[in-house]
């Protein structure tokens, strides 16, 4: 029998152990801030009817999606985001539920697209949405959400940029494009890809905007300055619409209030360039870029969606969420040196040494792990080296040494393998000497 090529698919995969810590690291992380705030955990299926996500998300996300028929003959697809998913679940549990609902989400979702930095086919989204109210407060808090998290993980240069779709539309209007406005919005999410003159080649040809719209589109999508700077600078683009009023005062309601929630000023951009390409979006929408790895994207995106639940049930049911692209954000972490090589390895290392005494051994490490330590036994008693070699590779940070004469003495040598340095320590006292020098070595 020939041997099947090892080999993933593009666009896929694997995750070594290092990388898989990383990632339970940040996952756990979320999940602790989200519940900070008060929101709960919920799962659904991979697969969904198709007629559930397609046109959701824009002709984009429907050439993306993984879709086919399953054994039933059920025409079915591959969740490519966890929103759409989450708009059927509240549809079809709201009367348990109770609004405002407060969700996180965590698990994997699928688009076909082209892979590239940090991007691939099958990635894991850490998601957490409010749904049921309209009030801004909800907003805010997103954001704060998005702070709070970052600085968890120990990010210091990020910035979260927002925007209201609002602003875009009134400006629309007073264009004369309305209905325009998803062609514009796609051609707009493009800006980082394309720049100005690719976005105003694309209105051009997709829209059928003159010279003078492209411009008035590209003024507003370029304003800089400071964040009152630009909400003083919006009135005159924008117009006087009641869209972009309705935008206007969001932005200004949204800004004050990150800044009493005590956000940082510079970690906070009002962006009018900020269009987020999902059909979906209504009102706030923001992205968070590092300051550090600005080429590699947004790592957490988001914003207002308050008719897409109106698809699944007549009851009004808006929402607003974020969603943090965990692989994307593992890459960005790899690239600053922010993941700990050693953080899938148990602290501990105990060798094994005297086979006829195995189970000592095995009482041993349960007691330590009783203690409160994380402890990896080695399986077979080979020599020494070989098994400190193994300990090293692993990145254990300490190794507890026990051969027939430490067994006859009720001792142990532990050795620090970051230092090499060796200490004789009572068996009775090991699980709190253990753990006292783990302290000292932070």
């Amino acid at each position: 029998m020939s041997i099947i090529p090892p080999r993933t698919l593009k666009g896929f995969r694997d995750y070594l152990p290092q990388t898989m810590a990383a990632r339970e690291q940040v996952i756990e992380t979320a999940r602790s801030v989200c519940r900070n705030f008060g929101f709960a955990p919920i799962d659904t299926p991979v697969l969904e009817y198709s007629e559930i996500l397609l046109g959701k998300g824009g002709e984009e996300s429907d050439r993306q999606m993984y879709r086919f028929e399953d054994h039933g003959g059920r025409d079915v697809a591959m969740r490519f985001d966890l929103t759409v998913p989450l708009a059927r679940f509240a549809a079809q549990h709201v009367r348990r539920l109770g609004t405002p609902f407060k969700r996180y989400h965590v698990g994997p979702v699928w688009r076909g697209e082209n892979t590239q930095r940090g991007r691939y086919r099958e990635f894991v989204q850490f998601d957490f949405d409010t749904i049921g109210t309209e009030s801004l407060l909800a907003d805010v808090e997103t954001l704060v959400v998005v702070h709070d998290l970052f600085a968890a993980l120990g990010f210091e240069g990020f910035t979260i940029h927002f925007n209201n779709r609002s602003l875009l539309n009134g400006l629309l209007d007073k264009l004369g494009l309305e209905d325009q406005a998803a062609v514009v919005l796609r051609a707009l999410d493009k800006m980082p890809k394309i720049g100005p003159h690719g976005v105003s080649e694309e209105l051009r040809r997709a829209a059928g905007t003159s010279d003078q719209q492209v411009n008035s589109i590209l003024a507003l999508a370029g304003l800089t300055g400071t964040n009152d700077e630009v909400v003083a600078a919006l009135p005159a683009i924008v117009g006087s619409s009641p869209r972009a009023q309705t935008g206007l005062a969001a932005v200004e309601e949204v800004l004050a209030g990150v800044r009493a929630s005590g956000i940082p000023e510079e970690r906070i951009r009002v962006d009018v360039s900020i269009a987020r390409g999902l059909a979906y979006y209504t009102g706030t929408v923001y992205e968070t870029f590092l300051a550090d790895l600005p080429g590699i994207g947004s790592v957490c995106s988001g914003g207002r969606y308050d008719d897409l639940a109106s698809l699944y049930t007549k009851q009004r049911l808006p929402g607003i969420g974020g969603s943090l692209g965990v692989d994307r954000l593992i890459a960005a972490m790899e690239e600053l040196g922010m993941v700990d090589e050693s953080a899938a390895a148990a602290d501990v290392f105990v060798a094994l040494f005297v086979p006829e005494r195995v189970g000592d051994y095995l009482g041993l490490a349960a007691e330590l792990r009783a203690a409160g330590l994380s402890v990896e036994l080695y399986p077979e008693a080979r020599k020494l080296g070989a098994q400190m070699k193994y300990a090293d590779r692993r990145g254990h940070r300490l190794a507890v040494i026990i051969g027939e004469d430490e067994w006859d003495s009720q001792t142990a040598q532990v050795k620090m393998l970051a230092t090499g340095r060796s200490t004789e320590v009572p068996l009775s006292q090991l699980g709190r000497r253990c753990s006292d020098m783990l302290e000292e070595a932070g």
